[in-house]
């Protein structure tokens, strides 16, 4: 029998959403250059988008109110599938006792969407995670090595919006592979936007 994708997966007490590969960054330090799966999760490699139907037919096998907090976070960027990942979330949102939502994302959703998104997201997630990765313009164009030329900036401006909109916790974050300077630098560019900072630790 063919093995289902893996379009939800757990950790812990977590649930987690994966439901697309597309990502416009190639981050050098990435999870999914190290293996098919996330911290003991089935291969995240998924064999085609998964379309809404799918991704409801594969939540309906989940018993969403007993996770701690479900999280938007699988082998590629949410909001390159910008429909799907709002209606799903709205989906979750109109049960009963849903659990809090966070989006985890690399803030280049407007680049990607070309047009402002973060009203949207924030309507319909509890907490909005962005990947900084960096605190100066050329170490985050060196480690995520984005396909837009203007991504630090537009990461930035998505990160201001979301906090401004004031919907969601906005949460800035980098991994603790990267210089000690450039996370104190981070961190200054966060407290500027706004956002709470987290040093994310590496599991390679």
């Amino acid at each position: 029998m063919k093995k289902a994708m893996t379009i939800s997966y757990e950790i812990g007490k977590k649930l987690y959403m994966n439901i697309t590969n597309k990502c416009p960054c190639s981050c050098t330090f990435c999870i999914r250059n190290n293996g098919d799966g996330a911290y003991g999760s089935d291969p995240l490699w998924l064999e085609h988008e998964p379309t809404k139907e799918e991704i409801a037919e594969d939540l309906s096998l989940r018993k969403l109110p007993e996770y701690e907090e479900i999280i938007f976070c699988g082998y590629g960027e949410p909001t390159s599938r910008l429909e799907i990942l709002v209606n799903t979330a709205k989906k979750m949102r109109s049960q009963k006792n849903c659990p809090p939502l966070r989006l985890n994302t690399n803030g280049l959703s407007d680049l990607i969407n070309e047009r402002s998104t973060a009203a949207e997201l924030c309507e319909v997630f509890d907490t909005v995670s962005v990947s900084l990765n960096a605190g100066t313009k050329d170490e985050y164009m060196s480690v995520t090595r984005p396909k837009f030329s203007d991504a630090f900036e537009a990461m930035q401006s998505f990160t201001a919006d979301c906090v401004r909109n004031g919907g969601a916790e906005v949460i800035m974050t980098v991994v603790d592979v990267i210089p000690k300077e450039e996370i104190e630098a981070a961190q200054k560019l966060c407290e500027k936007l706004g956002a709470d900072f987290r040093v994310r630790k590496y599991d390679c």
